[in-house]
């Protein structure tokens, strides 16, 4: 066993993440197993961790997943809030084979496609009116990467190349490429990496269960939050700030965490005043997740340049995407007209097929209304369930996108020890339990705090929501005893 401290070791020193290893200094065997190899088979992938073990996929049914040996998973949170169309659906295979029939792939330098026309049509429909064109590429960072360099070249094209700076939010996340990652705000993410990172900014958070004061009102909170956004671009000066980026419900790393009234619209309100371009990453809980099809849409604010991915092709298909505003877009097709940017797969055929697929079932179904109408219900049962817990400090999100934090103490809201390992137990146990939900730790401040996101497909249903809140309550009481 002595081995697989130090591996765990080693690995917590790399992400900077390192946990005081229990009360004598070594790792518990439960997550210790976790990455023992299994047998001696072994594998040739370049797996996330070098010593997991992890089950062989099988298939997939509606909001099931079935390993190798037919054990049955719960999806309940579409991998990483992607299947929201569930799996093995008929209409996005069909139209994938379909496309696969005419063409699999050609370069986007040299040929347009059918499908991805119709993707770009497709989601220009459902934006305001100055939205007219899309960048398409294969997922979140990409899509990120790809508007951080547009609104750069923005203002070269227009003249201000001295706008050079990034302005993002603590504890906010935007993708794993060097771009994305630079200016993403979660720290244990950027260690190992800072030597090569570019630099960037970050204001706090709009994290109300943390830091609304218990005078404020909600408004009040929002503006005090929002100005903190004007401050820090006089402090850089104006001239020097290009974009401030946010994601409207905040994800992976704070839990689902949304906006409160009016802090996007003084944001927007900041942003025209000093000529800086608002990039809105809705990789995670765009395409209908917040119960509308783009977040932003409850927010009383439009961004410059807004980001897609994840749920766009439902999971069949790597994809992602770019939508600028009409500003944006003229400056460098009145300018260079060339976007000094790309990627071999963007625009991928296939991929396209399967995104234009995924929204005409979103509309043509009428998920958007079951998105909210299942969200009502999951809501009531967890709260039902767990929140007279000691351990739930808070349950939030919008649509099917839904955040429970956990705390070692209601009243004070102090987090749990790192040392319980919380969200590594959880999932271990939750997928014993035939459950996969999405915990993360570091989730006030990259180091502190527990949570765990809730994404469930949009075609559950209310005996599914029972199983899952059935299965989490089991779940989070078994590793709770650990904790004692």
């Amino acid at each position: 066993m002595l081995w697989c401290f130090w591996v765990v070791v080693f690995q917590k020193l790399m992400v900077g993440e390192i946990y005081s290893l229990v009360a004598f200094g070594f790792v518990p065997d439960d997550v210790c197993k976790s990455y023992t190899l299994e047998g001696t088979q072994m594998s040739y992938v370049f797996h996330r961790h070098c010593h997991a073990t992890l089950p062989i996929i099988d298939k997939g049914e509606g909001v099931y997943l079935f390993d190798k040996h037919g054990k049955q998973y719960l999806d309940a949170c579409g991998g990483a809030a992607v299947s929201n169309l569930g799996h093995s659906h008929q209409a996005v295979k069909k139209a994938m084979l379909e496309q696969l029939e005419r063409v699999p792939f050609a370069h986007t330098g040299f040929f347009t496609s059918d499908s991805s026309e119709r993707l770009a049509e497709l989601i220009c429909q459902y934006m305001p009116e100055q939205f007219n064109h899309v960048y398409l590429v294969s997922g979140g960072s990409e899509a990120v990467e790809s508007a951080l360099k547009m609104a750069r070249q923005y203002f070269v094209e227009s003249g201000k190349p001295e706008k050079k700076q990034f302005i993002a939010r603590q504890q906010s996340y935007h993708g794993n490429t060097l771009g994305a990652l630079a200016v993403g705000g979660n720290e244990w993410r950027r260690e190992p990496f800072k030597p090569i990172l570019h630099p960037s900014h970050h204001i706090a958070p709009c994290y109300a269960y943390r830091y609304q004061q218990t005078h404020e009102s909600e408004l009040d909170y929002s503006l005090r939050t929002a100005n903190e956004l004007e401050a820090k671009i006089l402090e850089l000066g104006a001239e020097n700030v290009m974009a401030f980026v946010a994601e409207p419900i905040v994800g992976a790393t704070a839990g689902a965490v949304p906006a409160t009234q009016g802090y996007f619209k003084r944001i927007r309100e900041i942003c025209d005043q000093y000529d800086v371009l608002l990039i809105l990453d809705e990789v995670m809980c765009g395409v209908g997740r917040s119960g509308s099809f783009f977040a932003f849409e409850q927010e009383e604010a439009e961004p410059d340049l807004v980001c897609m991915a994840k749920g766009l092709g439902a999971g069949y298909q790597p994809i992602g995407a770019v939508v600028a505003n009409d500003r944006v877009y003229q400056a460098i097709a009145d300018g260079s007209g060339f976007f000094q940017h790309g990627h071999t797969f963007m625009a991928h055929p296939v991929a396209c097929a399967a995104a234009v697929a995924t929204i005409e079932t979103i509309f043509q179904d009428d998920l958007l209304t079951a998105v909210n109408q299942q969200s009502v219900l999951l809501r009531k049962e967890l709260t039902s369930a767990l929140a007279h817990l000691p351990y739930i400090g808070d349950i939030r999100g919008k649509g099917l996108f839904l955040g429970i934090e956990l705390v070692a103490d209601k009243e004070s809201k102090a987090p749990l020890s790192k040392a319980t390992l919380a969200d590594k137990r959880i999932k271990q146990r939750a997928m014993e339990n035939g459950l996969m939900c999405y915990p993360m730790g570091g989730t006030i401040d990259g180091v502190n705090g527990h949570h765990i996101l809730l994404a469930p497909p949009f075609i559950i249903q209310s005996h599914h929501i029972d199983e899952l809140v059935g299965k989490l309550s089991l779940t989070l009481k078994e590793v709770a005893e650990t904790w004692k």
